[in-house]
């Protein structure tokens, strides 16, 4: 249950200044995003309403700069994954068979699937995600160095499954015996 003066504070601060911050973000991006960036500006001046210095403004301002800056960077990211997957498919050779991309595929996501859950999460942010050592270790909450010997034997650990993978397979990439078939897919939640 939220304090009646809490709830006070916050209703008068959004009245005093979500105009000034929506004039902001609205010259500054498209008009949707201006108003998700207004949103999340006023949702974390609520989670640190104890925290807002006496004048608010320069620090709301300061909250929707940072909002912006992260909302560019999702769409840059999503930008260069579509440019990827266009490329990745540009990139079939004329006549190739795509069966060969199919069990490739599937090769990955066994390797995959079979790392313990920890490198997995590890990978995804450093190559889908694409984050920085930086910014991984701040996500992970550990420090630089540590995550860049995580990831090293991360990769490692994975490059070990995919060639056990590929040991398991046939010449046309078929499995050996139907005990030795890897597991088929990844749970949905973890396919990006």
């Amino acid at each position: 249950m939220v304090p009646e003066d809490s709830l006070a504070r916050f209703e008068q601060l959004y009245r005093a200044h979500v105009d000034a911050v929506f004039a902001y973000t609205s010259v500054r991006t498209e008009p949707e995003l201006a108003e998700e960036a207004v949103e999340e500006t006023f949702l974390v001046a609520w989670r640190r309403l104890n925290e807002l210095p006496d004048q608010p403004r320069p620090w709301l301002c300061g909250v929707a700069r940072r909002v912006m800056a992260n909302q560019r960077r999702a769409r840059r990211r999503r930008g260069a994954l579509g440019e990827r997957m266009v490329a990745w498919g540009a990139a079939g050779q004329p006549g190739a068979d795509p069966a060969d991309q199919v069990t490739d595929r599937h090769a990955t996501i066994a390797a995959f699937s079979r790392l313990a859950a920890r490198d997995r999460e590890l990978l995804c942010l450093t190559a889908w995600c694409e984050l920085s050592a930086d910014e991984a270790a701040r996500v992970l909450g550990c420090s630089k160095p540590t995550l860049v010997m995580r990831l090293h034997r991360a990769r490692r650990r994975f490059e070990s499954a995919l060639s056990a993978e590929d040991e398991h397979c046939g010449p046309q990439g078929e499995p050996l015996t139907a005990v030795q078939a890897p597991p088929a897919m990844l749970p949905k939640e973890t396919v990006p």
